[in-house]
């Protein structure tokens, strides 16, 4: 078959898997899908191995080939059989990855009674149970404090809803209404996606599929291989750390070898996991590395298995970074992810100085609100932009996700709307950027104003005391701050805790901003003037930097 083809089904792929998540978001309950978008979407071949995915959420799309593996690996050890007309459910993040907000669906996909696709899609679901409301504490012991824990279940059989599993989750989560119509937006999610496979190959041919999927892998292994050759060779390390809530530092260490068309990743030294739900599963970790590299190496590369197959990837059993059932590890999806990624950078800044950037905020920023109101329960989650570390002739952005997320802010309007929750003030955090030629992004500051009693508010972020590094001569942006008023008192929290508030009361985050490039005693003066009249800097900034 000619290129041409080839590449017309490749990147109708890619755009089938885009349209599975409009489809995902526009039939969504909640506001943390159909508002922030905290969902992603993926097309598979029937061996698992990856074909397209949107450009949805780094640390959900890195995990989902691993999820899809173990899911079906898991399957074929249970018994459980692939059927046409099916559909599958799974949250234990020891077989999916992440944690278990975040419910993957998978669809095998049929065509001439032979399965030959799989589409998949996986979402954050804002409470799936547990001690708090959310489902993200900062102090669960192990996994069975964080929610209901599914292993891979039929949600449809026949093209019929399973209604007992649909029952049981919803059962388990503060939210049953939202949990019943997000589980079927991510089913239509998997039909659109199944419905654009099929199409394809009514179209062009079985075989033509699987050449170009064959195509694609080679295409994308080849290119990743050439950038890799242009790389210094060698071993480079890093370490940088997460912040333990008992005082401690929690060091992840990793060691790059760059070969001539591979690169070996090693995170030994990185330490033991943790009791609390800071741990990360592995399909976190790799995750990470995916990301970091795809950032560094050019997007013109197909994200595909290809891609994937040049990393070798070890992480030993038991470390924060790769823990053992049944460890805690809501926030490592959240925040471990984060840290992952600047340990990368920063290993990686000796070897492509000109393309790594500076340390972004380093958190996600996690608010999880909920409690009782006029008899019903209710849940709210979403995270807070920080400020990106800066590079090389380019300032870091204000106010944003970075890395491994890449979600939408929540609209103040959906929330005042939906939960009893004012939003008191909403705006970049002044002089919190670090300083540099080129400066780092700026945090955000978010109030929240309760407007009921006896709710419950749990906070997990990082970056409370060891700021966001800077690169050559950069400064460290700002760290991150909360500021609680309750009972009319003032109080400094920790950056990672749970607290009951009432009406009235309220509570002021302060995110991270970016680490700053190279010396600010070469930032242009025009520069500084624009940013001090934009409200980033002040003139105290000025003064003690410039």
């Amino acid at each position: 078959m000619d290129q041409f083809t080839l590449e017309i089904i490749r990147n109708s792929l890619f755009y089938a898997s885009e349209e599975m998540g409009m489809a995902l978001r526009n039939s969504a309950y909640s506001p943390n899908i159909k508002e922030r978008m905290d969902h992603s979407a993926a097309i598979f071949d029937e061996n698992g191995y990856l074909i397209a995915q949107a450009e949805h959420i780094p640390v959900h799309l890195g995990s989902l080939p691993w999820g899809l593996k173990n899911s079906i690996e898991y399957m074929e050890k249970e018994g459980i059989n692939m059927e046409e007309g099916s559909m599958f459910l799974v949250n234990n993040p020891y077989i999916s990855g992440t944690h278990l907000n975040d419910i993957t669906v998978f669809r095998p996909i049929f065509y001439s009674n032979k399965l030959i696709a799989f589409a998949a899609n996986k979402a954050h679901h804002s409470d799936i149970g547990g001690k708090v409301p959310g489902s993200i504490s900062v102090d669960s012991k192990s996994i069975f404090e964080e929610g209901i824990i599914i292993n891979p279940v039929f949600l449809l059989k026949h093209n019929e809803f399973v209604d007992d599993v649909i029952s049981v989750i919803s059962a388990n989560s503060r939210n049953p209404y939202e949990r019943k119509g997000d589980l079927r937006a991510q089913v239509a999610a998997n039909l659109t996606g199944e419905k654009r496979v099929i199409e394809l190959i009514k179209k062009y041919g079985l075989e033509t599929f699987r050449e170009s999927n064959s195509f694609a892998f080679s295409y994308a292994e080849n290119l990743s291989k050439k950038r890799i050759g242009s790389m210094k060779k060698g071993n480079y390390k890093a370490i940088d750390y997460l912040e333990h809530p008992n005082g401690k530092n929690i060091k992840l260490q990793v060691r790059l070898e760059i070969l001539e068309k591979r690169i070996n990743v090693d995170y030994e030294g990185t330490d033991r996991q943790v009791d609390i739900p800071l741990n990360a599963v592995f399909g976190v970790t790799i995750s990470g590395v995916y990301y970091a590299f795809r950032t560094l190496m050019g997007e013109d590369i197909p994200l595909n298995q290809g891609a994937l197959n040049v990393f070798d990837i070890k992480a030993p059993n038991g470390i924060i970074l790769n823990p053992i059932f049944p460890a805690p590890v809501a926030g490592g999806n959240v925040e471990t992810s984060q840290r992952n990624v600047d340990l990368i950078y920063l290993a990686m800044s000796k070897i492509l100085p000109e393309k790594v950037p500076a340390a972004a905020g380093g958190s996600m920023n996690n608010v999880m609100i909920g409690g009782i109101l006029n008899g019903k329960s209710w849940a709210f989650y979403e995270t807070i932009g920080v400020g990106i570390g800066a590079k090389k002739g380019k300032d870091g952005v204000d106010g944003i996700q970075s890395n491994m997320t890449n979600t939408m802010n929540t609209p103040i309007e959906e929330i005042e709307r939906n939960f009893p929750i004012i939003i008191k003030k909403y705006e970049f955090r002044k002089d919190s950027s670090g300083a540099g030629e080129f400066r780092g992004g700026s945090g955000i500051i978010r109030e929240y104003e309760i407007q009921c009693n006896n709710v419950t508010f749990t906070f997990l972020s990082d970056r409370g005391k060891i700021k966001p590094w800077g690169l050559f001569g950069g400064l460290s942006g700002e760290n991150t701050k909360v500021i609680a008023k309750k009972d009319g008192k003032i109080r400094y929290e920790n950056v990672k805790f749970s607290i009951n508030l009432n009406e009235g009361d309220t509570i002021r985050i302060m995110t991270a901003g970016g680490g700053g490039y190279g010396s600010p005693k070469k930032r242009l003066r025009k520069k500084i003037i624009k940013d001090l009249e934009n409200g980033i800097i002040s003139k105290k900034y000025i003064d003690k930097f410039y």
